[in-house]
């Protein structure tokens, strides 16, 4: 009896083995849909029992159909959802290694850098990754050493959809994690995003970063310039990330010392940076709102960071006021075009003088009495109750303190 049943389940799939050698495209596509719809979740063995130990052989018929149309599209996402149905049933390596053998990796690779490809089949391609890197370390560096890192970043740079930058992200965690002959490898490959055109790759950078920091240990120099840069955006929650970044990156000693000198001197912008376009490029007729100037916004960030910093540790604010952060903070308090910068570099500077006596003389000295009552009563509102005069007048302080002795508990 038990043979019949084994001969009659042998015959059905030859039958459709036969029916997928011969089919038209439309053909396939119904198989194709069928076998996802009947074969989710399912084992390894489980997969073997209903393709009656032949499970293989329409594995290879499904990546040699991949490897010859991926390029035209031809059922693409539901090529890529069988295929994952095999790539992650538990127990069942051996249909991962089939899939390796013929060079799995690379296609799945070149399909989630084509131009033309559809976000929902970079999306099912970027799964059958994940599915790869999860079966263990080797699996991971296979990818790796296929270019792996940065295609997936690429990917995650020009991605359209939120769902297929989450898998790109999501796919790169994985493969910094477990995997030491390329975790700095993934790291550099995060650092290259944050200068990117995509704010939400930005985003998902930085906040990624601070997951591979700690894994990789030591801090690359070259994070220090597209991190700063961060603070420019107009996107608050990229901005938000960048700071986070900032912060954690103040317990690494290759680049506390450079971060915080850049965000002291991102307060004081140079001339060219703060002209605003030529009126003649312009088009009159035009109604417009002026949006703040990229530098004034990092400006402003860079003092609310600064803010942050040195709450956080009176060390760093110690090193902070010998970069002439107190100089600088005057000077962005007198930036009249930006609202914002005046009021967090008023709050940065308060904390500072309420902290630091020695400070709170200089700027007592640099401000006059009038000016420093107000600023000192409410730092908040200083910008709303200044006038041109005083604000020249911060911009044009000379203070400067190399030494701090003394704090105020």
């Amino acid at each position: 009896m038990g043979s019949a049943k084994q001969q009659s389940a042998i015959s059905k799939v030859m039958n459709l083995l036969q029916e997928w050698d011969k089919g038209s495209k439309a053909v396939r596509g119904r198989i194709l849909k069928d076998f996802i719809s009947q074969n989710q979740n399912k084992t390894g063995p489980e997969l073997e029992q209903e393709f009656a130990q032949a499970a293989s052989l329409f594995l290879a018929r499904l990546t040699a159909w991949l490897r010859l149309t991926y390029m035209i599209g031809t059922s693409l996402n539901d090529q890529l959802r069988a295929i994952s149905i095999f790539l992650s049933a538990s127990s069942g390596h051996k249909f991962m290694a089939e899939f390796l053998e013929v060079g799995g990796v690379l296609t799945l690779l070149e399909i989630i850098g084509l131009k033309q490809a559809k976000e929902a089949d970079k999306l099912e391609a970027l799964k059958c990754l994940q599915a790869i890197a999860n079966a263990g370390r080797k699996y991971k560096e296979l990818i790796c050493e296929s270019y792996g890192i940065r295609a997936v970043a690429e990917c995650l740079a020009k991605s359209k959809t939120e769902e297929t930058q989450d898998a790109c992200r999501n796919l790169l965690l994985m493969l910094a994690q477990g995997n030491p002959k390329f975790q700095t490898q993934v790291y550099k490959g995060l650092i290259a995003l944050l200068p990117c055109s995509s704010p939400k790759a930005q985003q998902m950078a930085a906040q990624s970063l601070r997951t591979v920091q700690p894994i990789v240990q030591t801090a690359n120099v070259s994070i220090v310039e597209p991190l700063l840069n961060l603070l420019k955006t107009l996107h608050l929650e990229v901005q938000f990330e960048g700071v986070e970044l900032i912060k954690e990156l103040m317990a690494y000693d290759e680049v506390a010392d450079l971060l915080q000198k850049g965000l002291v001197g991102l307060l004081h912008p140079s001339k060219e940076d703060t002209i605003r376009r030529p009126e003649i490029l312009e088009d009159p007729d035009v109604p417009k709102i002026n949006a703040p100037l990229p530098v004034y916004v990092q400006q402003a960030a860079a003092a609310k960071t600064i803010g942050i910093l040195e709450r956080e540790s009176n060390e760093i604010a110690e090193k902070l006021i010998q970069l002439k952060v107190t100089h600088n903070l005057l000077y962005a308090m007198g930036n009249m075009d930006h609202a914002d910068s005046q009021r967090q570099s008023s709050m940065s500077l308060e904390y500072l003088c309420r902290t630091f006596p020695i400070v709170d003389e200089n700027v007592r000295e640099a401000m006059g009495e009038a000016l420093y009552n107000i600023f000192m009563s409410n730092p908040e509102s200083l910008y709303m109750n200044m006038t041109h005069i005083q604000a020249d007048v911060l911009v044009s302080n000379k203070v400067n303190i190399p030494n701090v002795v003394e704090t105020v508990d």
